[in-house]
């Protein structure tokens, strides 16, 4: 049986109920409410491992709830919404959501995000760390030191990072990158890593306009690159 905690969102009792009755039978343990503001007061103080959010919501919006909660929790939020657009999935993952599930949906697809979201979400391999002049990343410790100051990154932004720095020098492919941080299912979703390599310059490369460790392959992926170290010139003997 699952020990995790899932915080469900949503205003329709209906579908709280659903998603109650499906994941209790799962073994997950359910906390639910109906509105943003009862969801930032449940975090505080239930710590969930995985939260479903839906995007619609009376008084603060699903969007500004999944920032609230992203300022102060780690835990992987899957977004639920009627709208498709590329436009609204952007809009979500730029809040923080880490994936985008679409009403009306089914009950296995959404139980197989929700096993990937927890799986990654869980310590990874050890990787070793890496350390330039501006950039600390402890991959056991989970921590990240910009230029000596702490830079907090997503669970997702993280193993992203993690898979980009394992392979540094090597281009990987949309697909590989998809697959590897959430998960088989996924291979399409370039979007996703737009917004998440985006995230990611704006907080470690000190200047995002021109990357120095995370490079686009284009039509391929993405590439991280270690800063090649300083050349020395020597004069030449008199």
């Amino acid at each position: 049986m699952n020990a995790a905690t899932i915080l469900v969102v949503d205003d329709e009792p209906q579908i709280r109920r659903v998603m109650l009755t499906t994941l209790a039978s799962q073994g997950y343990s359910v906390v639910e409410v109906r509105s943003g503001e009862e969801a930032l007061e449940k975090v505080r103080g239930t710590r969930p491992d995985l939260i479903l959010l839906d995007v619609n919501l009376p008084g603060i919006s699903g969007l500004e709830t999944c920032r609230e909660i992203r300022a102060t929790c780690d835990a992987p939020i899957i977004m639920l919404t009627v709208r498709n657009t590329e436009r609204d999935k952007v809009q979500a993952l730029d809040a923080g959501a880490d994936d985008y599930v679409v009403k009306p949906f089914g009950v296995e697809e959404l139980m197989a995000r929700i096993r990937a979201a927890l799986r990654r979400a869980a310590p990874g391999d050890a990787t070793p760390p890496f350390i330039s002049d501006d950039l600390k990343i402890d991959f056991e410790k989970r921590t990240v030191m910009v230029q000596e100051k702490p830079v907090r990154l997503t669970p997702k932004e993280f193993e992203l990072l993690r898979q980009l720095v394992s392979n540094s020098g090597k281009a990987q492919a949309h697909r590989r990158l998809l697959q590897a941080v959430w998960g088989p299912d996924y291979g399409e979703e370039t979007e996703y890593l737009r917004v998440f390599i985006n995230q990611l310059r704006r907080k470690i490369e000190p200047d995002p306009r021109h990357p120095r460790y995370i490079h686009t392959e284009p039509w391929i992926g993405y590439r991280f690159d270690p800063p090649k170290p300083k050349s020395r010139t020597h004069r030449p003997e008199k």
